[in-house]
């Protein structure tokens, strides 16, 4: 399966170096401060890649995600931050009939962690004294505070009906791969639960079996149908 990197820093590049093990070629790079630049999301070259990761700029998304769902190409985007023009993609994809897979986070762990997540969050529900947090911890690059992956729990939380409010909280330091912590704090206990990524490896994995999935499928998708969790 031909593949097109839309975006080649730390997450691009590691997508590119685990693609051949996923049976996928890598057709070019579309990143204009990249030396590997191999031109825009209209560029002729592209022709004939069947789907394009996107781990680029939020500013970037909405346009180049467009231009190549327009051309057939099938589309993978764990770059956050562009959710106000999320109701705009949605309409280009339905006409376009291409798929695409969207997730702030493409860990198999963090999906799964997700889903315990909710489901603490409803046994915590009815007991009016437990209050909730929520704390993610980043390496100091990372723009967006707090995390896509942060937001998505609290989302959870709330959707498994913890009405209550959820303190968040964000750090930048160093160079840590991303560490999620959600608690729930009683009178006189606490109980947290935390998702820590080691490197970066399971983003890049998850990406590409993303890939692999959305290959000749129609509508918009997210890592629980990629992973079959409901």
């Amino acid at each position: 399966m031909r593949i097109l990197l839309v975006g080649h820093g730390k997450m691009g590049q590691l997508v590119g170096e685990l693609a051949g093990q996923y049976d996928c070629e890598v057709a070019g790079v579309i990143d204009p401060v990249s030396p590997l630049h191999g031109g825009g999301p209209d560029a002729d070259r592209w022709t004939g890649v069947e789907v394009a990761i996107d781990f680029s700029t939020a500013a970037s998304v909405p346009t180049n995600a467009a231009v190549l769902a327009r051309r057939g190409i099938c589309l993978v985007v764990g770059t956050t931050g562009w959710s106000p023009h999320e109701v705009a993609l949605r309409q280009v994809i339905a006409d376009a009939g291409v798929g695409i897979v969207v997730a702030p986070n493409f860990s198999t762990g963090v999906v799964l962690f997700e889903a315990i997540v909710a489901q603490a969050a409803k046994l915590f529900a009815p007991q009016a004294d437990f209050g909730a947090f929520l704390h993610e911890a980043h390496h100091a690059a990372k723009k967006d505070a707090p995390s896509g992956t942060a937001l998505l729990l609290k989302h959870a939380m709330e959707h498994a009906g913890f009405s209550r409010p959820i303190d968040v909280s964000s750090a930048r330091a160093g160079f840590i791969p991303g560490t999620h912590t959600v608690g729930f704090d009683g009178p006189a206990e606490t109980i947290t639960l935390t998702h820590a990524a080691r490197d970066r490896t399971a983003f890049a994995r998850g990406a590409l079996a993303a890939a692999r999935w959305i290959q000749g499928k129609q509508g918009w998708y997210t890592m629980h149908d990629v992973l079959g969790v409901g």
